[in-house]
């Protein structure tokens, strides 16, 4: 199996040396010249331009774009749909909304060019040790790439959703849930560490929340790990940045008549969190970004 990968961010490159270790030939491209240098000294093939990468590919192409969403992703479809031959077929691997992702459907297979969606989750080190994927497209063109998926994926972690966009949308409503989880982690641990009547070890506390509770997840295991390293989380910004997919989520909430208050008062609370605030809640939150998305989260 060959595939050619465009963009080597923190989730693509860590994707791509995974693919190599994996016996999948990759040919990867990225805009800067650092992460090619990167993913190259690790065995990965790597391309100068876009127009080498896929005149390297063996027809049928598959390409797997891993950008970020909005403009910079229809400014590489439509880069790279010239390029490419009836039959190849074109990824987004990326957060877009899934109403950008309907829309370039309608383009790229205009062009007699297959397309496929797939929401991606777990994080730089999910891409590295296994990520879960969500796909949206033709279910012939899933059942291909199987294979690539098992290679890809943490076991079982992948799964077909139905039509153009559905991989989009599953993903989308995954962030937008994944708000609501985080400020929840975020208001208990600030309960507490504010409690006067104990002296809690907060990292102690989540530690054992993370041994077969009810609430034992990956984000408590990251609370855990953000607080034993930074017990006072003293060089993280209480100002909590948001890449869109909650507001997406609501959106998407408001279209089919659901109320989705925990999702909205997420979503209010890090549009209102400030800096100056010191707030340890919205602190947490942030440290929950840094550890999972490894966001820039520090003051």
């Amino acid at each position: 199996m060959q595939i050619g990968y465009i963009g080597l961010g923190k989730m693509g490159k860590n994707m791509v040396v995974r693919m190599h270790e994996k016996d999948v030939e990759v040919i990867a491209w990225n805009r800067s010249l650092g992460p090619r240098e990167e993913a190259s000294s690790q065995g990965v093939k790597t391309a100068d331009t876009v127009e080498e990468l896929i005149s390297n590919l063996s027809i049928p192409r598959i390409v797997w774009m891993m950008l970020p969403s909005g403009e910079p992703t229809d400014d590489m479809i439509n880069k790279v749909l010239p390029l490419l031959a009836q039959g190849d077929l074109l990824i987004d691997g990326a957060n877009s909304n899934y109403n950008d992702t309907l829309r370039r459907k309608e383009k790229v297979l205009g062009s007699g060019v297959r397309f496929m969606d797939i929401g991606v989750s777990g994080g730089p080190s999910g891409a590295r040790n296994g990520a879960c994927l969500m796909v949206g497209g033709q279910k012939s063109d899933y059942d291909s790439l199987v294979p690539l998926f098992e290679k890809l994926a943490a076991p079982e972690a992948y799964g077909y959703f139905g039509p153009h966009g559905a991989g989009h949308f599953v993903k989308m409503v995954h962030n937008g849930i994944e708000y609501g989880m985080m400020q929840s982690i975020a208001e208990g641990a600030a309960v507490l560490k504010g409690s006067t009547d104990f002296n809690l070890d907060l990292a102690e506390v989540f530690r054992v929340y993370n041994n077969q509770s009810v609430i034992t997840s990956r984000l408590v295991e990251w609370a855990k790990n953000a607080i034993r390293t930074d017990p006072e989380l003293e060089n993280i910004s209480s100002k909590i940045n948001h890449s869109g997919e909650g507001e997406w989520t609501i959106d998407a909430a408001k279209k089919y008549g659901i109320e989705v208050p925990v999702i909205e008062k997420s979503l209010k609370i890090r549009n209102e969190s400030t800096e100056e605030s010191n707030s340890f809640r919205d602190k947490m939150v942030s440290a929950l970004r840094g550890q999972f998305g490894g966001h820039a989260v520090e003051k």
